[in-house]
């Protein structure tokens, strides 16, 4: 093997698992050890660099960084990182006098951004204080897209959605409401710079059954009902309801459905639990509320007796895999279950009938626009996509992610730069060293148990659409559960000149995960021969320039490392240090002279 590249930021990027996982890359470690110290107003800053909706997303985020929590590979139960981000937003102080603000003199660009959903309200953010004049096109009369009319308020609250779409609107930008967009032609010939369409994927998937046509009334799509009940179009529903589909928009449906009169809420899936596209999180919450969650039933016909849907039957289906782990079902038996009513949360569509097919944006035969992975461009240069209208639905972190790379290259095209030459991430790592066996963050190892979220009792959750059921975490349940971080960014430094090859590190390693050998055989033999075999893949091993006095070479496997410095400590000639790593993202304005384009 090559010896590890430690100057590459991605290197030491990738060891810190939960920042690594998170499509937005939020510095997670730093902003709990911020709240371990009670920072919470620098905690919630920090966390808005790059996930720009801390208060929405400590609710509602799909949370990819908590399966790749290290602390999950040592007691199965990953750090509450999620939980812990609205922690920081709602203990903060007043945040607005820290916000950036745009400059008095504009650069002349003009960006139109369209629906005022996460993906465009990113954008906006990260324009507006490089001086563009941001355009802001929305259908609805209030910002937040999808967040506001597709998630219930008893999990996102109005006000804290209405407080983080506020710091990026007061930047600022032009709204207007009430608005749609019918035809791109026409606002590319308004003379924008840039278009950037976010406008989500807003048509609910159907399903296509005998019955389905003879009750139109009695079955509804899982996002235009959510929209219905938030405009208060919807106010009740019948007491009998089958919802069909087992993702996040599903648990939405169903647990909206208690509120509103439903007394027997059942949710059918086609396969088994470990299938289902929602998070357990959320399926733990709507068995809380007492809905059934039925497996393995797929949808025959919709039974309608005089206009009226009186039930649905269903093929009970048996799964099995082959050896390539191919899954095929049999039918076992059908089963008649009745309703009054059936919400259809199988899926979302993109609908882009006010995109002209003759103006330069290419579509697939799917009708996806055709957009680039890295820099969100179409296929008409000005033109960009970004959160579930460019590929589909995702969580809300993953449209932040879009929003930001997006930002990026309208403001390289209105440079004059290639939208392509990305700027490059950076990186610091400065020693925390205090003093010989000193170090500043808690290096030891808590316990705890992860602690379990508080929630509003059943009877007064059912009473008001709007009462929130997590009631977020007390005081002591912060204070334990920051513990359990094991400061994934504080790495393990080697300087291969310094070591003496005493052993000492091998010796008080907690976790066997380092050895000092040959390095004359492939990765996989090497793998095989340290003191721990690192035979998970989930994270490179580190590999040390020949040592001076043997020239074997310190082998690392940084996927069991706990981070706890003891190698540091015991190292007598300081070859280990620990090393606070912090990634500098490339952000838009990054890549270009700030002067020159005020002068353009």
């Amino acid at each position: 093997m090559e010896p590890t590249d430690v100057s590459d930021p991605r290197y030491y990027h990738k060891v810190v698992d939960c920042q690594w996982a998170c499509p937005a890359h939020t510095n997670v470690p730093a902003y709990i050890r911020l709240i371990a110290q009670e920072r919470y107003t620098e905690s919630y800053l920090l966390n808005r660099e790059s996930n720009v909706f801390p208060g929405v997303l400590g609710r509602t985020c799909d949370r990819p960084c908590e399966p790749a929590c290290r602390r999950g590979r040592v007691d199965e139960k990953p750090v509450a990182i999620c939980r812990l981000k609205r922690v920081a937003a709602d203990l903060r102080d007043e945040i607005r006098p820290f916000l950036p603000k745009p400059p008095d003199v504009k650069n002349g660009r003009r960006i139109a951004l369209v629906g005022a959903g996460p993906a465009s309200l990113t954008v906006a953010n990260d324009l507006l204080p490089l001086g563009y004049e941001v355009v802001i096109y929305e259908r609805n009369r209030e910002p937040g897209g999808l967040m506001r009319i597709n998630i219930p308020s008893f999990r996102l609250p109005a006000a804290v959605l209405d407080e983080e779409c506020g710091y990026i609107i007061d930047m600022g930008a032009e709204m207007r409401y009430g608005t749609p967009v019918t035809s791109l032609k026409a606002l590319l010939d308004e003379g924008y710079d840039a278009v950037f369409i976010g406008s989500g994927a807003p048509k609910g998937k159907d399903l296509d059954i005998p019955g389905r046509a003879a009750a139109p009334a009695q079955v509804h799509l899982g996002i235009e009902w959510l929209a219905n009940v938030h405009f208060k179009h919807v106010e009740r529903i019948e007491p009998r309801v089958i919802i069909i589909g087992v993702g996040n928009t599903a648990m939405d449906c169903c647990r909206t459905a208690k509120r509103l009169g439903a007394t027997d809420v059942k949710v059918i899936a086609r396969r088994g639990r470990r299938h289902f596209k929602a998070s357990p999180w959320e399926l733990e919450d709507a068995e809380e509320e007492l809905v059934e969650i039925i497996e393995n039933h797929a949808p025959k016909r919709m039974l309608v007796e005089n206009g009226t849907l009186v039930g649905m039957e269903f093929e009970v289906l048996d799964w099995t895999e082959d050896p390539s782990g191919r899954a095929s079902s049999r039918v076992v038996r059908t089963v008649t279950i009745p309703c009054d009513a059936v919400i259809l949360a199988i899926g979302q569509d993109n609908a882009f009938p006010w995109i002209e097919r003759d103006i330069g944006v290419d579509f697939d035969a799917q009708g996806m626009p055709v957009v680039d992975r890295i820099t969100h461009q179409s296929t008409h240069p000005r033109v960009f996509f970004g959160g579930d209208a460019a590929w589909g639905p995702q969580n809300i972190i993953w449209a932040v992610a879009h929003g930001h790379q997006a930002a990026i290259s309208i403001d390289l095209l209105c440079n004059g730069r290639p939208v392509a030459e990305r700027p490059p991430e950076g990186m610091t790592l400065v020693s925390v060293k205090n003093g010989l066996h000193s170090w500043a963050y808690d290096n030891d190892y808590d316990p705890s148990a992860r602690q379990v979220m508080r929630h509003e009792e059943l009877a007064r959750r059912f009473r008001d659409l709007n009462v929130e059921v997590e009631l977020g975490f007390s005081a002591e349940q912060v204070a334990s559960e920051v513990s359990r971080c094991l400061n994934c960014d504080i790495q393990t430094h080697f300087a291969p000149p310094k070591c003496i090859e005493c052993d000492a590190c091998i010796d008080v390693c907690p976790t066997n995960c380092l050895t000092i050998t040959t390095n004359h055989s492939p990765e996989t033999d090497l793998r095989q021969r340290l003191s721990a075999p690192a035979l998970n893949l989930t994270q490179e091993i580190y590999l040390s320039e020949p040592l001076p006095q043997t020239k074997r070479v310190m082998v690392k496997d940084e996927d069991v490392c706990l981070h706890c410095g003891l190698c540091a400590e015991r190292c007598p000639t300081a070859a280990w240090d620990m090393r606070l790593f912090d990634l500098i993202q490339p952000v838009a304005g990054a890549a270009c002279d700030r002067e020159e384009l005020v002068r353009a």
